[in-house]
């Protein structure tokens, strides 16, 4: 991959974190403290429609599976980096969520995370070496 679409796509994954965080700031207690059955239901969606997003992204870029596993990490770190810093300062960043339910959350961005890379991944395998 080139240059520019690395850094386009560290902009991209920089602009979904934002979007994603601002999101999470005003409604995610209507996703962290609800009932068990309407977490878990969001559990599971938040990683496909994610995953969904990002290869949507990989595959407007034209991007080939063999570069994937870059591709998508390139996507997802600005948003690692920037949820360690809102983690930390949770009461700042979401006061809408309680410090309690600060656990919940880094669960739901663990596990989208997860499933995210987890795909980049098993689609480039077929192209290491």
């Amino acid at each position: 991959m080139k240059i520019q679409e690395c850094v386009l796509l560290l902009s991209l994954g920089l602009a979904l974190w934002i979007l994603g965080t601002i999101y999470y700031a005003y409604a995610g207690h209507r996703v962290l403290e609800t009932t068990a059955t309407r977490y878990w239901v969001s559990f599971v969606l938040s990683p496909i429609i994610s995953a969904a997003l990002c290869i949507l992204i990989l595959r407007w870029r034209h991007i080939a599976p063999s570069h994937w596993a870059v591709a998508m990490l390139l996507l997802a770190l600005p948003g690692m980096g920037g949820e360690a810093v809102v983690l930390s300062n949770l009461g700042t960043f979401m006061p809408r969520i309680r410090e309690a339910s600060g656990g919940r959350y880094g669960a739901f961005l663990f596990g989208t995370y997860a499933v995210v890379l987890g795909i980049a991944e098993f689609a480039a395998l077929p192209y290491a070496r």
